[in-house]
């Protein structure tokens, strides 16, 4: 399966990678069916994680109300999946039926708000001229950016290089980009970046661009770059968006050839990018869906556990139980098979293709989804 990494491009593209793909996995070994093999959708790639993580936490099954929701920030799309006190509209209600229990899910993909493609955003933001800093410009030419470290300077082909998807449509690039490394100012241009559609909201308010997304209620696991960040910040998974905002402003106020000494086996394009990754989460989980600065409601992490928190454990779950019935899907769904379920899954992974993704968890190589290199071949039934 495939997520927003192919689903921001055109439809032949999109066929073209997936038929590569297909051809691949005929002749794996393995058992595989062509339309196995697909493109699944923002909504889909949002449910398939909350059900890893309900399992993992054995609450699939149980009262809807008591159950975890899930805020993922992948690299091109951010999903929010949880059940919300009132039933949502009908184009973001996803209806699920577990165990003999139906769940009513809002779940919803924000295609080009995931970090890296905020991160290219940013880049047509400030070429722009449209943000304002403390900070003046020494002379014409200079644009000031907020939110990489201070005192390094960037160069028009070095920006041109590091936000290669956003150069087109941008007509004039300056010859030097000065950054200032200050938080507060990187948090407001994440939230400008957040604001972005606001005007073409259709309801009576939009949280993040021109989508409608519920009051958040009950828990919640901030999985994916959420988690790197600030595991990158060495902060414990209950930290609270208080610990990431006072570790962000102590990082974006650094001197950038201290934090190259101090975090020496980290990439360049690595360091360059936290101060903004740590703005962006604030800005996304605070300011846009109202989650408070010390909320313990909220918990970074990527597993529950030794289960990791993966949509495609969710997927294949789904693909498990999918013709069975209530009574044998509670069997199923027991701690029991916990330890069957996530072997397999990592069986699955392990045997897809993959590649590692440009935003990756500080010293380490991972495998991941199409969206961030990864491809998963399984399948799943989601009743709308």
């Amino acid at each position: 399966m495939a997520t927003a990494g192919l689903r921001r491009l055109d439809s032949n593209t999109q066929e073209r990678i997936m038929e590569s793909c297909r051809r691949v996995l005929r002749f794996s070994g393995f058992r595989f069916r062509d339309d196995w093999a697909s493109v699944i959708t923002g909504p889909d790639e949002g449910i398939f994680a909350w059900v890893a993580a309900n399992y993992a936490l054995g609450t699939l099954g149980g009262n809807p109300h008591k159950t975890t929701g899930i805020i993922e920030l992948g690299g091109a799309s951010a999903q929010v999946t949880f059940v919300p006190e009132k039933t949502p509209p009908p184009e973001f209600l996803q209806t699920l039926e577990l165990g003999g229990v139906t769940y009513e899910l809002y779940s919803h993909s924000l295609l080009h708000f995931g970090q890296e493609a905020a991160w290219d955003s940013l880049f047509e933001l400030v070429v722009s001229g449209d943000i304002k800093s403390s900070v003046p410009s020494v002379r014409k030419g200079i644009v000031i950016d907020p939110c990489t470290p201070r005192g390094y300077t960037m160069s028009s082909e070095e920006l041109v290089r590091l936000h290669a998807g956003s150069v087109n449509g941008v007509n004039v690039i300056p010859s030097t980009i000065l950054s200032a490394g200050n938080f507060s100012e990187c948090r407001n241009t994440a939230l400008a970046l957040l604001q972005k559609g606001q005007d073409e909201c259709l309801y009576e308010h939009c949280r993040i661009g021109s989508t409608f997304i519920p009051e958040l209620r009950g828990k919640f696991f901030a999985t994916e770059n959420f988690f790197y960040t600030s595991q990158f910040f060495g902060l414990v998974p209950k930290a609270s968006l208080s610990d990431l905002e006072k570790a962000g402003q102590h990082y974006c106020g650094e001197d950038w050839a201290q934090l190259q000494e101090k975090y020496h086996g980290v990439e360049k394009e690595d360091l360059l990018k936290y101060c903004f990754s740590s703005a962006y989460i604030v800005a996304l989980l605070n300011d846009s869906l109202g989650i408070s600065m010390n909320d313990e409601r909220i918990r970074f992490t990527n597993q529950v556990g030794t289960v990791p928190l993966d949509w495609a454990l969710g997927a294949f779950i789904l693909r498990t139980v999918e013709d069975l019935p209530p009574a044998e899907t509670v069997r199923i769904l027991g701690e029991d098979s916990l330890t069957r379920f996530s072997l397999a899954a990592v069986i699955l992974v392990g045997l897809a293709a993959c590649s590692v993704s440009r935003w990756k968890k500080p010293h380490l190589k991972t495998i991941y989804d199409l969206e961030k290199g990864r491809y998963i071949t399984t399948a799943a039934r989601i009743q709308r």
